[in-house]
């Protein structure tokens, strides 16, 4: 299970200044995303079942942050899998994470690279090569185990000493108003691609990743762009889904600083 670690005078009001939200221009997804759910009574025993359902869908959850441009610009590529899809993204970019659209804590997350007419597929600590396709296609259909799945662009994020980090930015209401309960730093495991506690991750302060990774000179800004699309992010998310009380949002930097938003917890650890 994922830790947190507060840090010295992190926690504060972080919506009630927030800017009002515009409806952003973005991409139009591949796929039709899940319409709002927002009830203008309360939910009913079946209601409140679906309303989980699709809180707990990474896919609806980006399709909601993709309603803001502000936010989009930060998201990577993202679509539903299908063998098409897969190909399409690594024709475009050369990698991509694939993940379940329901699941917590790195579970099933599974990279590819294709190098030339060779596919390498990055499973848990395993590396696998394949010469074709198909062959690495039947391999995630084993991996998949009939789940849906979504592809993301794969970004290369910004290291220390090799070794991958991306930043876990914690979100509670209290007394109605959203406060940050804490921002760290998340270092994969040596020899691992996900960055996940329970997977052997290293927890540090936000401040200390950014100054490794990227530079001294930049901690304020990077955390200033985290707290922002937060704020943003969180009057979207509130929109749709009424009640909710908690968020985790899983960041990362690729190596020239830009910032990207992987996904977004309604239950984070």
């Amino acid at each position: 299970m994922d830790q947190t670690m507060q840090e010295e005078g992190m926690e504060a009001n972080i919506a009630s200044s927030g800017p009002e939200i515009a409806a952003g221009a973005t991409d139009a997804a591949e796929e039709p995303a899940t319409a709002g759910i927002a009830a203008a009574h309360p939910p009913g025993i079946e209601e409140k079942a679906t309303i989980s359902r699709q809180i707990a869908s990474k896919w609806v959850k980006t399709s909601v942050l993709r309603q803001d441009g502000r936010v989009a610009q930060h998201i990577p590529e993202t679509r539903i899998f299908t063998p098409d899809n897969l190909s399409a993204m690594l024709a475009r970019y050369g990698k991509v994470v694939m993940k379940p659209v329901i699941g917590t804590g790195g579970q099933g997350v599974i990279m590819i690279i294709k190098s030339g007419s060779t596919y390498s597929i990055r499973h848990r600590r395993k590396v696998t090569r394949y010469r074709s396709f198909g062959g690495m296609l039947a391999a995630v259909k084993s991996i998949r185990r009939k789940r849906s799945y979504l592809v993301q662009r794969g970004i290369n994020l910004a290291t220390i000493r090799g070794r991958p980090i991306d930043y876990r930015v914690k979100v509670v209401k209290q007394n109605g108003a959203w406060v940050t309960r804490s921002m760290v730093g998340r270092l994969a495991n040596p020899g691992m691609f996900v960055t996940n506690l329970c997977r052997g991750g290293t927890m540090l302060s936000s401040a200390e990743g950014i100054r490794r990774s990227l530079s001294s000179s930049l901690v304020r800004r990077k955390k200033g762009e985290m707290r922002n699309i937060t704020r943003i992010s969180i009057h979207l998310l509130e929109r749709h889904f009424p009640g909710i009380g908690e968020l985790g949002f899983d960041y990362g930097f690729d190596r020239s600083g830009r910032l990207w938003i992987f996904e977004v917890n309604t239950r984070p650890h």
